[in-house]
Order: C-alpha cells, then structure tokens, then sequence
C-alpha cells in the first residue's frame, strides 16, 4: 500500500511543492544541455550557494561549448580555482574538445550518448537527459539518497552496490515520466531545502505524511552508512622563493589533488619536520647553502586528507641565479604583478599577498 501511495501522490505532490517554493537559478531558466552540464558539474560537491557565482562566471567566459574547447588549461583552471575537485575542469575540457572534433560541435542528445563523455556518470548523464530532452532517467544524488532512504526508512547503506542499486530502482519506479526533468528537480530541491541532514523541516515537507523515517521520529537514523571517511594525513613545506619582483612557482603535473594547478617549491614529508629538516633538504635540493624562515602554517581539510602545510621565506642570495629546476620539476619565474592571474589551489591563493610580500 506504501508503494502504491508513493507512486500515485508522490510525483505530484513533491511537483507542486517544488513549482512554488522551488529556487530560481539560471540553469533552471534553459533546457541548454551545455548550460545545465556546466551547472551539474560545478555543483558536484558544491552548494548551491557557492556555485552560483562559478557558474555566472564560467557561462560569461564560456558561453557554449566551442569557447570551453577553445579556451587554454590555465585559463579554465583560473575559473575553477577555489572550487575544488579540479578533475571536474579538466574533463569538462576534455569532453569539450570531443565534442566540436568529433561531433561538429553538436551536444549530445540521447542518456548513452551523454554517458560517453569524459567525467560523466549515470547521474549528470541523467540530469542533462531528463531536463534538457525529458528521456525518463532519475537522478539519484546525496539529495535523493537522503529523501528515498528516509521516505521507505530503508536500513540498506547508501555506499555499498546494493544499496545503490536498491535506490537507483525506486528512483526509477517513482519517477514522473511525463515530466521526468521537474521530476529530477523537485527531488534534489526537497533533499536540499526540507530534507536536510541535520534537523530537517518535516513540517514543511509536502511528503511527510507517506515518510515512514517520519512517522516513526526517527529521521536521523537515515541515510544509513556502512562507513565513516578517514582522512589521510600528509606534510606539505612551500618554498617560496622571489627575487626582484619575481616569484619561483611549478605546476603539478602528477596524478594528484590539485593537477593542472600551480604551486610554489613543495617538499613533501612523511610526518611532521622541524624547520631544521627543512633546511636541509633544501640545501640539497639546490647543492648550497641557503638560509630558510617560517611564512605561516595552515591546516587544510579536503574530504579525504587532511594536509598540514608550511610555507617558508628561502633567502636566495642576490649575485645566485635563480633555480631551474627542482626534484626533477621545471620551474617558471613569474613577475608577482601578474602572480594573482595565476590558478593555485585555494590553500596558497587565500595566502598570497602576505606570502609574496617583500
């Protein structure tokens, strides 16, 4: 009867709800499939809050996807810096390109067709299909986990493969297909006002009264997870290195967080250094002798690190070239008035001025 009752008033209800309270957001106001791909993409992992301006920005230097193809690395990582995640960029870049050589620049029109491009999985293929060309395919988020897992208090784990299969099906079942693109809204919209992780508004939710987590008071039990995150801890000691209005920076090439930014120097240890360690291995790095200081040290969290930076003044004699290379890394010297142009991972950009500074 549970099922039944969900598949009949559910759609509906949750439409109604979502045609007035829902937000207006400009990716909401097209069914641009490359206007919607760039929204679901910066909002992986985002807020919408934080988004939004990332997204009036890309679409302005970017307003269709031949200007993205066209558009150099930099100068999509300058637009991207700060939100994290930086694989995101990249493959939209990537699909960019495949798009204009191998489909005239045409779009993608079809769920598997969508599927194909690079960095897209089932639920942004889902999201750009329902919307954009209404084909009847859920999206199944942490919004949507959230709301089914609480709406059937199902004890299945939201991160093990059955749970997500499990999910994934009742999506399908309860899905509006006559209108599968407000559908796909209205229930990431519901997970992100009402159906909140902590303290969420049944009073003001248009499903509650078919919400079994609700009916028992027992919303916080769900989602069920079968595993907590661990961060892994990691050292990371910036040289920053300058001399007559010039600063040493390299970019991160390696399969790491942050590939395609830049940085300054990094010496990176297994645990924590003293500053003496440091010096020393800086000494080696450059085979002479060269007097370090300690800049400022910060603690970064990503979702699944936790990284102690330091960052160190290298006294870099006056009559001594510069560096070109270290630990195997080509080196660029950068004037320190176009410094700001550059894309660093928010960890050193929120630092830069007093980092640079004389």
């Amino acid at each position: 009867m549970h099922k039944i009752l969900i598949m009949t008033c559910f759609p509906s209800l949750i439409r109604k709800w979502y045609q007035k309270h829902g937000r207006e957001l400009p990716w909401r106001e097209t069914s641009d499939p490359y206007k919607i791909w760039i929204s679901e993409v910066i909002l992986q992992q985002t807020q919408v809050k934080q988004g939004l301006n990332y997204y009036l920005r890309f679409i302005r230097s970017f307003p269709d996807v031949s200007s993205l193809a066209k558009a150099s690395e930099r100068q999509i990582m300058q637009h991207w810096q700060g939100l994290g995640y930086y694989s995101r960029a990249r493959h939209l870049h990537s699909a960019a390109k495949s798009i204009v050589s191998e489909q005239n620049g045409l779009f993608p029109q079809t769920y598997k067709k969508i599927l194909k491009l690079k960095g897209v999985g089932p639920y942004t293929a889902a999201a750009i299909a329902s919307i954009a060309f209404g084909e009847p395919f859920p999206v199944v988020d942490g919004n949507v986990f959230r709301v089914l897992s609480r709406l059937l208090a199902s004890p299945l784990p939201i991160d093990t493969t059955e749970g997500k299969k499990y999910f994934q099906t009742k999506a399908q079942h309860f899905l509006d297909l006559n209108d599968p693109g407000t559908h796909n809204q209205a229930m990431m919209e519901l997970g992100a006002l009402i159906c909140k992780p902590i303290a969420p508004l049944c009073h003001q939710c248009p499903v509650v009264s078919l919400c079994k987590a609700a009916a028992a008071g027992q919303q916080s039990r769900y989602p069920v997870k079968s595993k907590k995150t661990t961060r892994k801890k990691r050292w990371l000691h910036y040289l920053i290195i300058s001399k007559q209005g010039c600063s040493v920076i390299q970019k991160r090439k390696a399969n790491d967080i942050w590939k395609s930014l830049y940085q300054f120097p990094l010496i990176e240890t297994p645990t924590s250094a003293t500053i003496g360690q440091i010096r020393e291995k800086v000494q080696q790095s450059f085979a002479t002798d060269l007097k370090i200081k300690k800049l400022l040290q910060a603690k970064h969290l990503l979702t699944h690190q936790e990284l102690n930076t330091v960052f160190y003044k290298v006294i870099w004699p006056e009559d001594m070239a510069l560096p070109e290379t270290f630990q195997l890394e080509q080196l660029e010297m950068i004037n320190n008035k176009e410094i700001v142009e550059i894309p660093f991972p928010q960890i050193i950009q929120k630092n830069l001025e007093t980092l640079i500074k004389p």
